[in-house]
């Protein structure tokens, strides 16, 4: 029996569970808010009303400030005192070298990926990549991201490993809205799918070297990708 033959990694959510049994109202929250962050539909700088949130979820105050917590705990939040909770706005210095470090860890689930895929996980990897390039087609940048984000959760479960799963879903929950915006760019829509299409090829071979090498070029800021980054900052 393969490697790939012999994978039982269990399926994931995008927050890294198969389910959410014993939820709390401010569990509950924060992943409404994660997602709202992780999305752009709250912006970095974007402050959050404590008592507007409380009115939407039908909650008290007191969950919602739990669900703060957790989410500066996160680093998605900053709590400034009698401002309240704000959006986590990040410099462009430390912003490279997030991407620097998420690079290596999808890098680190691609190769693994390589080595652990089965042929479930990799028809689903291909499948979300074909509709990457029908929503290409239709020129909707949204819809493209948030496809985008299943094609790299996909290779995430294919990795097995549920703690790096789990540590790049951190970091990249950090850097999504920022992401979001070089999406934007004229080029990277077709440059994406490229790369996706090189780190299909070296999982579907289980080149675990090649896998790593071209997901970590895939996810780096170099050249062009670098300054196409910076004027989708400023």
């Amino acid at each position: 029996m393969s490697a790939q033959e012999g994978s039982t990694c269990l399926p994931l959510d995008q927050n890294g569970r198969s389910g959410a049994p014993g939820e709390t109202l401010a569990d509950r929250i924060r992943r409404a808010l994660e997602a709202d962050i992780s999305s752009g539909r709250l912006e970095p700088g974007s402050k959050l009303d404590e008592q507007e949130l409380a009115e939407q979820f039908g909650v008290s105050r007191t969950p919602v400030r739990e669900a703060f917590r957790l989410l500066a705990a996160s680093h998605l939040v900053e709590l400034r005192g009698r401002q309240g909770a704000v959006v986590r706005t990040i410099s462009a210095q430390s912003l490279i070298e997030m991407f620097q470090v998420m690079a290596e860890l999808e890098g680190l689930c691609a190769r693994l990926a390589a080595r652990r895929a089965n042929p479930a996980q990799l028809g689903r990897i291909e499948a979300i990549h074909k509709r990457l390039e029908d929503v290409s087609a239709s020129g909707d940048v949204d819809l493209f991201y948030d496809v985008n984000q299943e094609f790299h959760e996909a290779v995430y479960e294919a990795s097995c490993n549920g703690f790096l799963a789990d540590q790049t879903r951190r970091l990249r929950n950090q850097v999504a809205a920022y992401r979001r915006r070089v999406t934007h760019r004229p080029s990277r829509i077709p440059k994406t799918l490229k790369e996706h299409g090189e780190v299909i090829a070296a999982i579907r071979a289980h080149d675990d070297e090649a896998a790593q090498r071209a997901m970590r070029d895939h996810v780096n800021l170099l050249g062009d990708d670098l300054l196409d980054f910076l004027a989708a900052y400023g």
